[in-house]
């Protein structure tokens, strides 16, 4: 099945693949300064209307992986020669490149040995958004652990599970109500020499693995029962997630705090919280209704296989775009949505012609 093209998946990439690009071209109005910045209220307001519909992107591309192969379909050495060919020889790649090549009003303080030697451990920081390809490393490497479990498990032992991790999706929460009353983060056991508490083996991305697999196993639903409970769970989520980040922003701009309260207005915007769980969820049951093919579909599809390319080039693409879009004095959302869709139009084009190149596969995946 993973050779397959499953249509709705298709689609789903594709606008997966630009909420993140919308998602990095927010960053730049609350994000600035001593670590978090907001030059106005205008800002505010949209920054957070249109983030935190996004934050379920990070979310939506691992229920698209996990779709197509969870449980696994071949044995686990297969498995993992071909998830090196797609992922990894591609992040090697671009992980050199983001190293030696700065970006956009990038080059001052620019140490290419100094990059070459943090790869050692880690993604360089200019680099940030590849922390998505070695958490999903780390989803493929406990892949083969857990197919043998969910083709095993009942359906009844699989919603065990998933209102299991539900409740983990509590925890950015839980932490910040235990902060305040007792005046300590941890929770369910962990502690200042313990970060592995009761919800830690249960939490994370692997949620997402199993509700993909429970949704291709188990829900075959029209479209009137899909909408009926896919978009009040998406108000729902997009309500939670909106609310906190608004109610965290200080009233008196500009806003020039340190990156900590960047990190206390996004405890509703991780990708394994509550809020954007239900946007996740509820996003996915409504485009796996999506099997339009035709002329439209014809565009999509190409896209949707380079989408990682994309994902990986995009931030070359993205910093001298947003430069030169944001001096055409637009209001803040045309300049979000503008810088985005240029940098989505020339990612795509770029990373379908390298596809299509011999050997293009080791460079966009």
């Amino acid at each position: 099945m993973e050779n397959q093209r499953v249509i709705f998946l298709d689609y789903l990439r594709v606008v997966a693949c630009f909420m993140v690009i919308l998602v990095h071209c927010c960053e730049p109005f609350y994000l600035g300064g001593l670590g978090t910045y907001i030059a106005n209220s205008n800002d505010a307001f949209w920054v957070t209307i249109i983030d935190s519909a996004l934050r379920c992107a990070v979310p939506l591309f691992i229920m698209t992986s996990s779709y197509l192969l969870f449980p696994l379909k071949s044995d686990s050495a297969t498995f993992f020669r071909r998830r090196a060919v797609r992922i990894l020889i591609p992040l090697a790649v671009w992980s050199l490149l983001y190293a030696l090549i700065p970006m956009w009003g990038c080059s001052e303080g620019f140490d290419w040995k100094q990059n070459l030697a943090n790869l050692a451990l880690n993604f360089n920081m200019h680099a940030g958004h590849l922390w998505f390809v070695y958490m999903l490393i780390g989803v493929y490497i406990a892949m083969p652990l857990l197919s043998p479990w969910v083709e095993r498990v009942s359906k009844r032992g699989e919603q065990i599970f998933i209102a299991a991790w539900a409740v983990t999706t509590l925890v950015p929460f839980l932490h910040q109500a235990a902060l305040a009353l007792f005046g300590r983060a941890e929770v369910y056991g962990e502690a200042n020499w313990n970060e592995f508490g009761s919800l830690y083996y249960i939490s994370g991305f692997i949620g997402y693995v199993v509700i993909a697999h429970y949704i291709r196993t188990y829900i075959d639903w029209s479209w009137k029962k899909t909408l009926a409970v896919a978009i009040p769970m998406w108000a729902a989520g997009y309500v939670i997630t909106a609310l906190w980040f608004w109610s965290q922003i200080p009233t008196q701009f500009p806003v020039n705090e340190p990156t900590e309260l960047a990190v206390l207005m996004e405890q509703s915007w991780r990708f394994c919280s509550v809020g954007v769980a239900m946007t996740a969820v509820a996003l996915f049951l409504i485009f796996k209704k999506i099997n339009c093919t035709g002329k439209l579909y014809n565009i999509v599809a190409p896209v949707s296989k380079a989408s990682y390319g994309i994902y990986l080039m995009h931030m070359f693409v993205l910093l001298a775009t947003f430069a030169n879009v944001s001096s055409w004095g637009l209001a803040t959302p045309w300049t979000i949505l503008l810088s985005a869709a240029i940098t989505f139009a020339i990612s795509s084009v770029a990373a379908v012609i390298i596809s299509k190149l011999p050997g293009g596969k080791y460079i966009v995946g």
